[in-house]
């Protein structure tokens, strides 16, 4: 077990945008879960009620949503199993992205557009991953 502490602006950088981001959806997760599973799967069944996805789906999906998004939040939070985490994330945003349009919530798909962006860069740039649990491991 080896931790790099080096400190270079790069690493820091991306520790700090890893963390954000991870910190971003694992608040997404545990907010929906503590105001309730069911308020939240509620709201998306009423959003996509005039959408061709059946109802059982849709309210399927909401209830799986707060804890994915939650366990590769915290998934990200702390650097461990890093690249599954972002490319998970990605999926997760392709998803959400696909349903957005469906609806046409063309605010939403530009956010979520954003967090793809964001989730793709910390791929790309994973090399500089050395403040995580991976890179303490020295692990991918």
């Amino acid at each position: 077990m080896r931790f790099d502490t080096s400190s270079s602006d790069e690493k820091i950088a991306y520790a700090l945008l890893r963390a954000v981001a991870g910190t971003n959806l694992l608040m997404h997760g545990v907010s929906r879960l503590l105001a309730g599973q069911l308020g939240f799967t509620t709201h998306l069944t009423e959003q996509f009620a005039r959408s061709p996805l059946p109802e059982a789906i849709v309210h399927g999906f909401g209830t799986v949503l707060p804890p994915i998004e939650g366990l590769i939040g915290l998934l990200l939070l702390i650097g461990w199993k890093t690249r599954w985490a972002l490319i998970a994330a990605s999926l997760l945003m392709l998803v959400l992205t696909f349903g957005s349009a469906l609806v046409q919530d063309w605010a939403a798909a530009g956010t979520q557009l954003m967090y793809a962006l964001v989730f793709s860069v910390l791929l790309f740039l994973r090399q500089y991953n050395s403040w995580s649990v991976d890179g303490c491991w020295n692990r991918d």
